[in-house]
């Protein structure tokens, strides 16, 4: 009875992993649609390509979870689903990547994005200060740390009003620069 249950075992074994997707092709699938999506010949994005991408993405993330291209399509799924406006989702798997890969070098990047998809998809300017406080607290020194401060700084600000503001550093600029030239001249 034992040995015709372990070989019953051993035979589903080899069944499941026999029919399962073939990790090479299921790359190779995904390289050529990428690169037919992101072709500079393609005239215009294609939403239905995008869309077939993202769903290989997630299977095969799904079916090879712990191989190293899992991160990288992770990434790339994020990205896709935050470019075409799916703010919910994308955050849905930014999040996903940082709990999982949280010491990958995309992960200052992940939780970057999330921040800008609060601000500028989602609105919700709260979570988006949350995010980008988070980021600068965890990522100091990182190249979008610069990025996240000025965030802040604008954080709900209407065009406008950055303009004017813009406006004014120049108008205070100016006289500074008046008053210094004049100050030398007085040296004279």
């Amino acid at each position: 009875m034992k040995k015709t249950s372990i070989v019953f075992v051993i035979m589903i074994s080899f069944l499941v992993w026999g029919c399962g997707p073939s990790r090479d092709k299921q790359a190779d699938r995904i390289s050529t649609l990428e690169k037919s999506l992101y072709s500079p010949d393609a005239a215009n994005f294609s939403k239905q390509k995008a869309d077939s991408l993202l769903a290989m993405y997630l299977d095969f993330i799904g079916d090879h979870p712990d191989d190293s291209l899992s991160p990288v399509y992770l990434f790339k799924a994020a990205n896709l689903s935050m470019n075409t406006g799916d703010g919910t989702q994308s955050l849905e798997l930014f999040d996903r990547y940082l709990s999982r890969y949280p010491d990958k070098p995309k992960a200052p990047m992940c939780l970057f994005f999330k921040a800008f998809i609060y601000e500028n998809v989602r609105r919700d300017l709260e979570k988006a200060r949350e995010s980008y406080l988070l980021f600068i607290e965890k990522y100091p020194n990182d190249d979008f740390a610069k990025d996240a401060r000025m965030a802040l700084m604008n954080l709900g600000k209407t065009p406008d009003q950055l303009v004017r503001e813009f406006e004014e550093r120049n108008r205070a600029d100016s006289i500074r620069r008046a008053d210094s030239v004049a100050n030398l001249r007085k040296k004279r």
